[in-house]
């Protein structure tokens, strides 16, 4: 006999209902006809199977419910994680974006500045280079007008010496032309003086015009040594030395003086150079000479140094390729010696390459060969098969005694027999026989694996 739990499914198990008294099964008499008892109605009998799976039912609800609520957490969850890390990403980006609007500004506020500064620059140079240029044009200006006064002044004084030269001067050649029987000769003497000053005239019309004047001046000197001569000539013979040698100097110190004037003027339009200026000229060609022969010095070293180091690699050179190339070497030498070249130039060169080697500087049979040899092993790199197959496919052009090839080898026999002799096909040379066994031998292996 069993006990059952009491409960089921978590609930308290219903009391069974007792049936009766419960007694060991034992011989006993008959008893006697029981009287009717009234008993309660009894309750239906659960189902135990039912309740169970119900209650499975409701705890899988429930599991389904708490499995249910703990996603949504955690789908809510992970929305809000989500949402704070696009947030916090949004925040970096937006701040991002506002530094580097502020940089941007900053930088822009910057070139604004520097652009402004370089304006503000560029004016106040300008401005200084037209104030420099203003003071420039003020002082030339006022050298000019400085020049202009002193000109005039210089051509006043000069004029109004001459005039006063030419009144010391004039009484003693009247008193030397007095004649009273002869009165119109004293006008000789302003005939004398106005004929100087008059080709005076003369020359400073030829000098602003741009013509020559040296025959006006001449004039006017002859003019004034004639005037000083009667002065001279008069002045001992009629007065004293002291009034002569006066008066003779007189008549010669205003033309001079005024000529002086000219002559200034003239080296002036002319461009002609002052002393200093000459001086100055002469001191900086004379620099600029020095200059140019230390230049040209260091050209001539430059080119001897040259010279002499193309000599040296010339040389160099031509020790080497006697070294590398003596069958080269030899024969350039003798084509050098019947063209007449004291040198063995890169033309003779090359063709003595040529002669001898068959191939131009730079090539040979050799390097032909190594050539040949790397792109094989290139091809073999690429096609990831021996380098000794290719040969199979690479050279189409083969003799009767080469190894065959996957192709089918046609023979077409000499046309003049039905089939081959010994001696129909000329011997191949040692080099040959030995390249070509060392193919068949390749071949075979290869047809092996």
């Amino acid at each position: 006999m069993t006990t059952s739990p009491p409960q089921v499914n978590g609930h308290k198990r219903p009391a069974m209902p007792v049936l009766g008294d419960w007694l060991p099964v034992a011989k006993t008499p008959a008893p006697a006809e029981p009287e009717p008892i009234e008993t309660a109605p009894v309750a239906p009998k659960p189902d135990l199977v039912a309740e169970a799976e119900a209650e499975a039912i409701r705890s899988r609800a429930y599991a389904d419910r708490e499995a249910a609520r703990l996603i949504a957490e955690a789908e809510a969850k992970a929305v809000e994680i989500k949402a704070a890390e696009e947030a916090r990403k949004l925040k970096l980006a937006n701040d991002k974006a506002e530094a580097r609007a502020r940089e941007e500004q900053a930088a822009r506020d910057a070139r604004i500045a520097e652009s402004n500064r370089k304006r503000e620059d560029a004016e106040r140079a300008s401005e200084a280079a037209r104030q420099a240029e203003k003071d420039d044009q003020e002082a030339a200006a006022a050298v000019a007008k400085e020049v202009a006064v002193a000109d005039d002044k210089w051509r006043s004084y000069a004029l109004w010496f001459y005039r006063v030269c030419a009144v010391v001067a004039m009484p003693v050649q009247i008193a030397a032309f007095y004649n009273p029987r002869a009165l119109w000769l004293m006008v000789a003497p302003v005939m004398l003086e106005g004929g100087a000053w008059v080709v005076q005239k003369g020359a400073a019309s030829a000098v602003a015009n741009g013509r020559p004047s040296w025959h006006y001046r001449l004039i006017a000197w002859l003019l004034a040594f004639i005037a000083a001569g009667i002065n001279l000539w008069h002045g001992l013979n009629a007065f004293d030395p002291a009034t002569a040698l006066g008066t003779a100097f007189a008549s010669l110190a205003g033309p001079g003086v005024w000529d002086l004037h000219e002559h200034g003027r003239i080296r002036r339009r002319d461009g002609v150079l002052t002393r200093r200026e000459r001086k100055a000229a002469k001191k900086a060609a004379k620099k600029q000479a020095a200059e140019k022969a230390r230049q040209q010095a260091d050209e001539r070293a430059a080119r001897e140094v040259a010279t002499k180091a193309a000599a040296e690699t010339a040389k160099r050179l031509a020790e080497r390729r006697a070294k590398e190339f003596p069958k080269v070497w030899e024969h350039a030498q003798k084509l050098a010696a019947d063209l007449g070249e004291t040198t063995i130039t890169e033309s003779i060169w090359k063709r003595a390459k040529l002669d001898v080697d068959g191939a131009l500087p730079g090539e040979s049979a050799e390097i032909f060969r190594m050539r040949n040899s790397a792109e094989l092993r290139v091809e073999a790199a690429r096609q990831k098969k021996p380098v000794s197959t290719l040969s199979k496919t690479m050279n189409a052009q083969r003799a009767s005694q080469m190894p065959p090839t996957s192709k089918p080898r046609i023979y077409n026999p000499p046309a003049r027999a039905g089939r081959r002799r010994a001696g129909d096909t000329p011997k191949y040379v040692a080099a040959a026989r030995k390249q070509a066994a060392i193919t068949a031998r390749n071949a075979s292996t290869e047809e092996q694996k």
